[in-house]
């Protein structure tokens, strides 16, 4: 090329440029999820562990290794003022995952263990004992970790570090979107584990991936299709497999096993389960993995397959029946899961995301949408079956996903008469919601804000809203406070069953005794509330010998179970909501008794109907 062309040429101009910018110090762009240097022996980046009917689970994530490094790590326990190994197990090359399983674990005791790697990598942590004997079980709840600085995303994370030690909780729960780069989850995993890797390592810990963590600003996994259109609202995952089950692999493979394993299209797998720990009883859902896409089987409602604008839109006309929220498969499971309580006080639903539609301003003041498909509101009639299975056996629900937090009491027949659920705030919020109805809820306390009370979604889901962090309306300020980050706290209450949500903010200090969660926290409900739907009629009073049985109520004719739930005391009268008769199990396993042919009363008539259980 003639040379005085080419100093004509942008690559000279771009050139030129670079090295005089360098020349007057330009600050080079430091990329967030950049992987940083380190010594081999520091090769260990954070580990993350269950322990469930005396089976420890633990992944440990390593930096990428070189070539001729092992492909081993060990695992380890403090024992007699030495190390044992327990365990070896082979790294697993894409994404650098190591899961380890120990069968007959004695869960009765704090034990100290470390995770090796080659002949200096090191890496400690401590698994607790199974708070069986503790009268209060504590989960911390989080959600959208979004790294934009923007919005506060690039604000150290160690105000909810230090806040998780002062809680010492029996259960960390990270509900989705740990990682919100569409392209490189390893990298923006391991940076999720520099920044909470000093407690998730000593916590018994369960991480769920959503749709951010896959790859996808929405999803609906429908069955695990592949998806073709852009936003993937046909269904299905639109990243390569192999990503999804690397993904999958580093935030779920220390969940207790799978219940059903069984994979789904393109060879995926699945992580629903059951965690039982410090007698709660978890049911982990995957609320994104089967539910339909709604591209091309509903009515098209707005310029998205997913938004719909129209408020005189008929809600029944996007129920269609080929639509699945969680799929029969789950359902299933939430069916046995509702009914053993083997070991179990309480029931606990953990999933991405709540079951309505939350939210009514979508990014901006001002962007109302009426109904948003991505929401657990849709479909309807999925929704309501969800609920339905989880308040046959009295649990609550906590979850994220929504960028607001909210406390809703659910309805399914009438307002009230099912589940709680409490959604965390964002960590840091990339995309602002708002529950701003517009009309006023109906039966408020007096004084209460006209947002809360009973209102319907936009599915004409019925639900009741009890507490809202709303964002602030004012521009700049605190890139956190003004966008309600935060994270969530659950408190249980094993002795009175009572469960208390508390929903902080960011940068406080939860032990200071001037610290105050966000308004309208905390709020506190009974394990029974969560199916307050109205007695039609009672059975007879139980009197039982012994304390906190199971009591579980079968309707005669039909064999389906209304619902089962561990009974607090010696005395429960059981409701049901229909005439008829009706059979009724008292204890578990060998020592339980069977009562048949048992006829319901309307409230006064039966009162003083007494049953005694021999147990």
């Amino acid at each position: 090329m003639n040379l005085s062309l080419f100093l004509r040429t942008p690559f000279f101009t771009i050139a030129i440029f670079s090295i005089l910018m360098s020349a007057f110090g330009e600050k080079k762009r430091v990329d967030p999820l950049a992987i940083p240097e380190i010594t081999r022996d520091q090769v260990i980046c954070f580990a993350l562990y269950t322990v469930h009917e005396k089976t420890l689970k633990l992944t440990a994530q390593l930096y990428p290794l070189m070539d001729g490094e092992s492909r081993k790590a060990t695992l380890e326990v403090k024992f007699e003022g030495g190390w044992k190994k327990i365990a070896e197990a082979k790294v697993i090359d894409r994404g650098w995952t190591v899961p380890f399983r120990v069968e007959k674990w004695d869960d009765s005791k704090e034990t100290l263990y470390r995770v090796r790697h080659g002949k200096n990598a090191t890496y400690e942590g401590i698994i607790r004992r199974n708070p069986t004997d503790k009268d209060e079980f504590v989960a911390v709840g989080f959600t959208g970790n979004s790294i934009n600085p923007g919005h506060g995303g690039d604000i150290p994370k160690k105000d909810l570090v230090d806040n998780i030690k002062r809680l010492q909780p029996d259960l960390l729960f990270f509900s989705g979107d740990q990682v919100y780069d569409h392209r490189r989850h390893y990298d923006a995993w391991m940076r999720f584990g520099r920044d909470f890797g000093d407690v998730i390592k000593d916590y018994p810990t369960v991480s769920l991936p959503d749709d951010h963590d896959v790859g996808q600003p929405n999803i609906w996994g429908h069955n695990g299709k592949k998806s073709t259109l852009p936003g993937a609202a046909d269904g299905g995952y639109a990243m390569p497999v192999e990503y999804v089950k690397e993904v999958e692999r580093a935030q779920t493979s220390h969940l207790p096993d799978p219940y059903d394993p069984t994979p789904i299209e393109q060879g995926i797998g699945t992580y629903y389960t059951h965690l039982n720990w410090g007698r709660i009883s978890f049911a982990i859902i995957e609320d994104r993995k089967f539910k339909t896409g709604p591209a091309g089987i509903i009515p098209k409602q707005g310029p998205r397959p997913d938004h719909i604008l129209n408020p005189e839109y008929d809600p029944k006309s996007v129920d269609v029946p080929e639509a699945r929220l969680l799929g029969e498969r789950q359902l299933r499971f939430l069916d046995v899961w509702g009914q053993d309580w083997t070991n179990a006080d309480m029931k606990v639903a953990l999933s991405q995301t709540i079951f309505c539609g939350g939210a009514h301003i979508h990014g901006k003041v001002g962007g109302r949408l009426h109904a948003d498909l991505d929401s657990n509101g849709w479909p309807q009639t999925g929704r309501n079956k969800a609920i339905g299975a989880l308040r046959k056996a009295y649990a609550f629900h906590f979850a994220g996903d929504q960028h607001l937090a909210t406390v809703f009491h659910h309805g399914i027949e009438e307002w009230r008469d099912s589940i709680y659920s409490f959604c965390v705030p964002s960590i840091a919020n990339l995309y602002l919601r708002w529950w701003q109805p517009l009309e006023p809820g109906k039966n408020r306390k007096p004084g209460q804000d006209p947002i809360l009370g009973d209102h319907v979604d936009g599915f004409d889901n019925k639900l009741t809203a009890l507490a809202v962090a709303n964002p602030t309306p004012e521009k700049g300020g605190d890139r956190l406070s003004t966008r309600a980050a935060g994270f969530g706290v659950v408190r249980i209450d094993k002795k009175s069953r009572d469960v208390t949500f508390i929903c902080w903010p960011r940068n406080v200090d939860v032990s200071d005794k001037d610290a105050k969660p966000y308004p309208g926290w905390p709020i506190t409900f009974n394990q029974l509330d969560n199916y307050a739907r109205k007695a039609v009629a009672y059975l007879p009073t139980l009197k039982i010998n012994r304390a906190n049985q199971v009591v579980q109520v079968l309707d005669e004719k039909s064999g389906e179970v209304v619902y089962t739930v561990r009974i607090r005391g010696k005395s429960f009268r059981p409701k049901v909501f229909s005439m008829g008769n009706y059979v009724i199990k008292v204890g578990e396993g060998s020592m339980r008794e069977t009562f048949n042919n048992i006829k319901a009363a309307k409230g006064t008539e039966g009162k003083s109907r007494k049953l005694q259980v021999k147990l």
